[in-house]
């Protein structure tokens, strides 16, 4: 039930972008791997059982995930796998164990073409080599090993920049990865992968150093906290209006969102690992915006910022350079009777009408967008339903309770299914449900 301000402090989880490609970094590792504080999410479970699939132990103990023992089967749970974009970055450590990996196609959002080009060239220039295995499916088999290389990226993938990254810290002799990533996440698995024994020079930067080594071992660490969580709180204040403080996360992770939140009329406050997002007043458009690489706006926080502008009395436009189908979520930010606009990679956005947004029955067309759509239900009068959760899930644990924690009037009406289940049938919808706090 949205028209009701957030006020309060919620505390910032670990960043699911770095989880996942942590728990395919376990599979390096011949000493125990412990994650400190993951959040429940399916994707999360999916890589578990992506884990379970290679022959290693990995479960949960309280909030914790342990990853133990060597892999011993180089073919990956072809369900499993082809649920999530994530699954890509196993391959790379059973080529380098096992000399052999087996897998489906990864899954994920449908927001756009998110080809793994960039990841097959630079394994084949390390060693691997791509065998014919049909529709669907991907086989990777390097039998002489995996070896360094110097490789430039033509575009800074994430994805990419992690797959080279694994498959280069335990292969023969040195590798430089050109054009890399720069995102925290890249940084932060350097940082875990240096801590088990790695050699890795320039995270943060353009030019990555790898110096193979023959064995890592295990570490206990806490990943990095999710600055699109923190970006997903942070446009929820801005639309619904209110004090928000979150803690547990540094401002300049999400610094764009922050940024462009002020030249809206929020008022922002920063400390070191804590920032508070106010809005009290009108809400002004944010003129043209645009994605980038990172240090740029962050594509998954392009729908949530959308979301906020909503509200904004004048106009704004923000584009999203990097996948042609971001902007899934605005047929519901019509239903809610926003004036948007969807052109190609661009969403226009605003003035908000005068009679404001109204509660409607939404779709959740992927993760970012179907949390887009909750923080744009909070701002609108009277109730609205949420459907296909499903997605939601896959990124962010409790987001319903967190926001209620802060005085939004929402619940959820049926629990979120664990990864372990299978697609869910139509007339099984998950819903979540705006209205009195249940």
């Amino acid at each position: 039930m949205g028209g009701r301000p957030l006020n309060g402090t919620a505390a910032i989880p670990a960043a699911k972008n770095s989880v996942l490609p942590l728990l395919a970094a376990a599979l390096l590792c011949r000493g125990p791997v412990r994650l400190r504080a993951v959040p429940r999410l399916s994707d999360v479970e999916c890589s578990l059982g992506l884990l379970r699939g290679a022959g290693c132990a990995a479960c949960w103990q309280g909030a914790d995930i342990v990853v133990a023992g060597m892999p011993s089967n180089s073919t990956l749970p072809g369900e499993t796998a082809a649920q999530m974009r994530a699954s890509i970055l196993f391959c790379a450590p059973l080529l380098a164990r096992l000399g052999r990996a087996e897998t489906s196609l990864p899954g994920g959002c449908n927001i756009g073409a998110r080809p793994i080009d960039l990841h097959l060239e630079g394994l084949a220039r390390m060693g691997a080599k791509e065998l014919d295995a049909g529709a669907g499916k991907l086989v990777l088999a390097a039998p002489g090993g995996l070896h360094g290389t110097d490789f430039t990226l033509r575009f800074p993938s994430v994805g990419a920049t992690e797959t080279l990254l694994l498959a280069a810290v335990c292969a023969r002799g040195t590798t430089v990865l050109r054009g890399a990533a720069r995102e925290p996440e890249i940084s932060d698995l350097a940082e875990f992968l240096n801590r088990c024994g790695g050699r890795i020079e320039g995270a943060g930067t353009s030019t990555l150093r790898i110096e193979g080594r023959r064995g890592l071992s295990g570490y206990d660490f806490s990943p990095l906290p999710d600055r699109i969580f923190a970006s997903t709180l942070a446009c929820a204040a801005a639309a619904a209006g209110g004090r928000v403080e979150l803690t547990g996360c540094p401002p300049a992770l999400y610094a764009p969102v922050l940024e462009i939140l002020e030249q809206m009329g929020c008022t922002v406050e920063r400390g070191a690992d804590r920032a508070e997002v106010a809005r009290f007043g009108r809400l002004y458009g944010a003129g043209r915006v645009f994605t980038g690489v990172y240090p740029g706006l962050a594509t998954d926080a392009a729908p949530l910022l959308a979301a906020a502008m909503l509200c904004a009395e004048g106009e704004s436009s923000i584009e999203d350079v990097i996948f042609e189908r971001r902007f899934g979520c605005a047929e519901g930010f019509e239903r809610l009777g926003g004036r948007v606009k969807r052109s190609g990679r661009v969403l226009s956005v605003g003035p908000l009408p005068e009679s404001g947004l109204h509660g409607a029955t939404l779709t959740a067309p992927d993760l970012r967008g179907g949390a887009a759509l909750v923080v744009a239900a909070l701002s609108a009068q009277g109730k609205s339903f949420v459907e296909e959760t499903r997605h939601i899930d896959r990124g962010y644990a409790g987001l319903w309770e967190v926001l209620a924690s802060l005085g939004g009037r929402i619940g959820r009406e049926t629990p979120p299914l664990d990864a372990a289940v299978k697609k869910i049938p139509s007339k099984k919808q998950i819903y979540l449900a705006f209205g009195d706090k249940r």
